[in-house]
């Protein structure tokens, strides 16, 4: 057994578990003749090894379930886009999104609650509490997870090798603090020519990644003041950590050239194909750089966040989840959850799931994606264990690369959940990261004030709505 991957996941359940519950069992139920499931987690057109893997899968399902009609029918979440098409009717049985999202989500009748089916499985006392807490409302649960992430900071090993960053076994000497993080950026660009890190700032993903970088400077964006949320954008903390991102484009030069064109999946491409060293992501997006950019596996380094001036050391800790749309009927999610067991993403150990589990972490290793642990969803021991069996069977790592991040989110208090209306947040966070990295004379105090002003609005307009 992989020593490092068998301590990374036991300190993480150390950290999320706050019960176990161990009554196992296949609970899988019949699907009704007549259902038809409209798949919204089938891979995109492009992810080739997924797409053999889920014909597989749908192979299994439809032998045990043939009086089921499968529609592969890949769905994927925007905020722009989803209230229309929910609007219209045309969200699938099942699709996947963030945990952020699940006030919005409830602010129309756009998912359906799956907690009768969800206890008909026995899977609703197997989840993480905590997680399980994010998916309820007035007692009803409206999803359940397909894994949880803690950030941390991607690294591309060559260019750090090729930069003259490594100790004496070849391992990067990544930055421990965000002071070191900018000297080190500027020793790449000028050894290598490349950006030393890639900065997001397109969207809500540049406000999501700048707010961990925050909290490294000591900021926290919210306040609980008489019941009510007060808005805390214009501290000194989150204005230092505006300051320093500016100080990245304008002092030390070391960014892409357009952060406010990188997103999410540009991010993947800059630190995949060599042209950053270094990007702050989460594990579950590790085939990006890898199986769809071409980084081969040796070359991929997970590091623990840098420390702040003042030494915090915080990772941000969020997730995706399982959202069922409104029109779905109680056979169609049934469908839905037999699929999931069939994939091994839920809290059984029977033939289904262990096979899933084999054949998903198999499928990483083919495609050269990086084995390792997600943050874990589910207390069920017996279905962890045979997640860190499969992950052993299959691991395809240097733990060198690895440990120090694992250590480090498993240090207790260094995990924190995302802030309240985050998706808000991130969207004022963004405006002002795109005024710092366009214009040299951007003063990082107002646009903070302004952004402050804006999110004390929204938190009025929503969670402190009828407080």
């Amino acid at each position: 057994m992989n020593k490092f991957l068998k301590v990374g996941l036991s300190l993480l359940v150390m950290l999320c578990v706050a019960s176990m519950v161990f009554a196992g069992g296949n609970r899988n139920q019949s699907s009704d003749s007549g259902a038809t499931l409209r798949l919204g987690i089938y891979p995109e057109a492009d992810q080739g090894s997924e797409i053999t893997m889920h014909r597989e899968f749908l192979q299994k399902f439809n032998e045990k379930w043939p009086n089921v009609t499968v529609q592969p029918a890949h769905f994927r979440y925007q905020l722009d886009t989803f209230m229309p098409l929910a609007q219209s009717g045309r969200v699938p049985t099942i699709f996947e999104t963030w945990f952020t999202e699940i006030d919005s989500l409830l602010s129309g009748p756009y998912v359906r609650d799956i907690t009768a089916e969800l206890k008909a499985m026995g899977w609703d006392t197997k989840m993480n509490t905590g997680i399980r807490d994010l998916l309820t409302r007035n007692g009803k649960i409206y999803g359940l997870p397909r894994d949880g992430y803690v950030l941390g900071l991607h690294v591309n090993a060559a260019l750090f090798r090729q930069a003259g960053l490594v100790d004496s076994r070849g391992i990067p000497q990544y930055p421990k603090t965000w002071a070191e993080l900018a000297q080190v950026a500027v020793q790449i660009k000028q050894r290598t020519g490349q950006a030393g890190i890639c900065i997001l700032a397109k969207d809500n993903a540049g406000g999501w990644h700048f707010s961990n970088i925050a909290w490294n400077f000591g900021a926290t964006f919210s306040r609980l003041q008489g019941g009510k949320y007060v808005a805390n954008l214009n501290s000194t903390e989150v204005i230092e950590a505006l300051q320093y991102i500016k100080d990245l484009k304008w002092v030390h030069d070391v960014l892409t050239a357009d952060p406010t064109n990188e997103d999410w999946g540009t991010g993947w491409a800059q630190i995949g194909t060599g042209m950053a060293a270094m990007l702050i992501g989460a594990a579950d997006g590790v085939n990006q750089p890898t199986e769809v950019y071409g980084m081969p596996v040796s070359d991929y380094m997970i590091a623990p966040m840098p420390a702040g001036p003042r030494g915090q050391q915080f990772s941000l800790l969020g997730g995706t989840f399982f959202a069922f749309g409104s029109t779905a009927t109680s056979a169609e999610v049934t469908a839905a959850l037999n699929y999931l067991s069939i994939m091994g993403r839920v809290p059984e150990v029977n033939s289904d799931t262990l096979v899933g589990l084999m054949r998903d972490a198999r499928r990483r290793k083919e495609a050269g994606i990086p084995v390792i642990p997600d943050f874990p969803a589910w207390t069920y021991q017996p279905y962890l264990d045979a997640k860190q069996e499969a992950i052993d069977s299959f691991a395809n790592v240097d733990q060198r690369m690895f440990a120090d991040y694992y250590t480090t989110i498993a240090k207790s208090g260094n995990v924190r959940p995302e802030e309240v209306q985050a998706q808000d947040l991130y969207g004022e966070l963004a405006k002002c990261l795109q005024a710092v990295i366009t214009d040299r004379n951007a003063d990082p105090r107002a646009l903070l004030e302004t952004a402050n002003r804006n999110y004390q609005a929204l938190l009025d307009q929503g969670v402190n709505k009828g407080k």
